[in-house]
């Protein structure tokens, strides 16, 4: 299973939408997720699909990247793990 980003969601962009736009590509992914503001609900511009087979990922990247949803132009590429973050803003220990 191949994950892909997906950049520049128009904010009134919901799950089905982007499905819908990968479907019109000829491409069926198996789950979307568009990530929202954990406050106000609010769609963050950039989402995951998910895609069964690595070839039709490929497809999915070449035929999708670039294209318009919704007047803006997508940006389509595999998802990279999510980099361990550091700290915590705590203080450090007095000596």
């Amino acid at each position: 299973m191949k994950k892909l980003f997906v950049g520049n969601l128009p904010y009134g962009a919901n799950e089905t939408d982007v499905q819908n736009f990968f479907a019109d590509a000829g491409v069926n992914v198996d789950s979307v997720t568009v990530m929202r503001d954990r406050f106000t609900g609010q769609a963050r511009g950039f989402g995951f699909v998910e895609i069964n087979d690595d070839g039709a990922a490929q497809r999915a990247v070449d035929a999708c990247h670039g294209k318009e949803l919704m007047g803006r132009t997508l940006v389509v590429n595999e998802a990279r793990p999510m980099a361990p973050r550091e700290g915590g803003g705590a203080r450090p220990p007095r000596p």
